[in-house]
């Protein structure tokens, strides 16, 4: 994770830490794809030791071939509806920095892409929401996205904020319904532009938040627009309280709810490990298969170990990819073949499954 000093909530500035890839199970390479570069991903064990080196269980391999988002699609399994179409003309998207109008606005994002798309290269399209007082360049650079899509293989949007909300995204209570509308609007719109310019994977459109742009994940994106999505990621995010509850989303979808122990917190005003247990909550009573994922740190950078060659954020770009829309609802690979080597020890399958990690904190963090 990046940040996050200045989560939604907080005033001040965000710190923009390296996120790292989790170390995993045991030693081994996982191939990113069609297409894409084999990447030497964790080292570690399982989900119950929380020393952040090494455990005993969920071990297991990578994904099965067949059963990911660079996969075709087997027969007789569902498809996702269409894509959103744009109401005009799309611009003409490139690498960096976009504007579109939309909903009567002109809005801003940023859009990474594959350094060389190879021909008849389908690629998923992971949506990354940033956090209070960040913006999407530093997600960018901290996240280390370009590297990952080059590894990946896949299509990064990066929205900025309008700048008219007080934490960023419209996701607290006392934001309206209008206003929540715009956002999910602005999700459409760059979505249809994306696929109308580029070949993307219907069957793995995810979304990913940090802090503030992971309660605007948990708490609108993924109950407004679950059908279109196959997974979604919430760093230090939740939902409950001040912010809009969880909503029944129209697809299951697998989730990562990860936070930092009970003093993740925000000044005082915000308990991001009451705000995820919310967000748990929610996606058990709905039948969802999700990771909990606990570290100690706080309200910071998670403390991941870096193998040499991965890339960061290694864990969440590949739950992503594991995890394409028609996988049988409830379900994972994960279930059968364990978590892979890149997640860390201190994640595990559903509620209250994960071991919160020990061990010294070095990333900044706090409000």
């Amino acid at each position: 994770m990046l940040v996050v000093a200045g989560a939604a909530g907080c005033s001040g500035e965000a710190v923009e830490t390296p996120a790292g890839a989790g170390g995993g199970q045991a030693t081994s390479a996982s191939t990113a794809g069609a297409g894409g570069d084999a990447q030497s991903v964790g080292v570690g064990g399982g989900a119950t030791t929380s020393t952040g080196t090494t455990g005993t269980t969920g071990a297991g391999g990578s994904t099965p071939a067949g059963l990911g988002c660079h996969d075709a699609r087997p027969a007789n399994a569902p498809s996702p509806p269409a894509l959103p179409t744009y109401g005009g003309t799309c611009p003409a998207l490139q690498p960096g920095l976009n504007s579109i109008s939309t909903d009567g606005n002109t809005r801003a994002f940023r859009l990474v892409v594959p350094s060389q798309i190879n021909p008849g290269e389908r690629l998923p399209v992971i949506f990354l929401w940033h956090w209070l007082g960040g913006d999407a360049t530093g997600f960018i650079e901290q996240g280390d996205v370009q590297t990952a899509a080059d590894a990946y293989r896949f299509v990064a949007v990066v929205p900025e904020k309008k700048g008219d909300v007080q934490f960023t995204w419209p996701m607290d209570i006392l934001s309206n319904s209008g206003r929540r509308n715009e956002e999910l609007t602005f999700f459409d719109d760059m979505l249809a532009c994306v696929a109308e310019q580029f070949d993307v994977n219907e069957d793995c459109v995810a979304s990913a938040g940090v802090s503030a742009g992971a309660l605007f994940t948990s708490s609108v994106l993924a109950g407004g627009r679950g059908e279109h999505l196959s997974s979604f990621v919430s760093l230090s995010g939740g939902t409950g309280g001040v912010i809009q509850g969880w909503s029944t989303p129209a697809h299951k979808m697998p989730a990562i709810v990860l936070w930092g122990g009970p003093s993740d917190t925000c000044a005082n005003a915000l308990s991001f490990q009451t705000l995820s247990q919310d967000l748990e909550s929610g996606l058990a009573q709905d039948g969802h298969f999700f990771l909990e994922c606990v570290h100690n740190c706080g309200h910071a950078a998670p403390p991941f170990d870096v193998p040499a060659g991965a890339t960061s954020f290694a864990m969440m770009w590949q739950f992503i990819l594991d995890h394409p829309y028609w996988l049988p609802d409830g379900e994972s690979p994960y279930q059968s073949e364990g978590l892979p080597d890149v997640m860390p020890d201190w994640c595990g399958i559903g509620a209250g499954s994960a071991t919160m990690r020990s061990g010294a904190c070095t990333n900044p963090g706090g409000c």
